[in-house]
């Protein structure tokens, strides 16, 4: 038993959340996530134009094959927006920091 309890220990599996620690659930709209999508598109829309970069010059350095998702998710159209990953090449191309593109 005190083999098992050394293991534990060591990849920490024994521990758990301090007594009384609370998580607090955040309600988000729908209108205050569009806002904040609209703004990352309209960040990487800036700093892409900034260096001269086109739609499908940045498209085909972060991997798509045509516009279409860099220009609807500069704008939010279709509810389309970029993921985590994509902002992460984006800033790479880019060659600027990704807190310039997530307010």
């Amino acid at each position: 038993m005190e083999h098992l309890f050394k293991i534990l220990s060591t990849i920490n599996l024994y521990k758990t959340l301090p007594i009384g620690h609370i998580i607090n659930l955040v309600d988000f709209t729908d209108e205050e996530l569009e806002i904040f999508y609209k703004t990352i598109g309209e960040n990487v829309r800036r700093e892409r134009k900034k260096k001269n970069v086109t739609q499908m010059q940045l498209a085909l350095a972060i991997g798509h094959n045509s516009v279409g998702h860099i220009a609807k998710a500069e704008l939010y159209k279709y509810e389309k927006h970029f993921s985590l990953e994509q902002l992460y090449k984006i800033a790479k191309v880019l060659e600027i920091n990704l807190h310039q593109l997530i307010p």
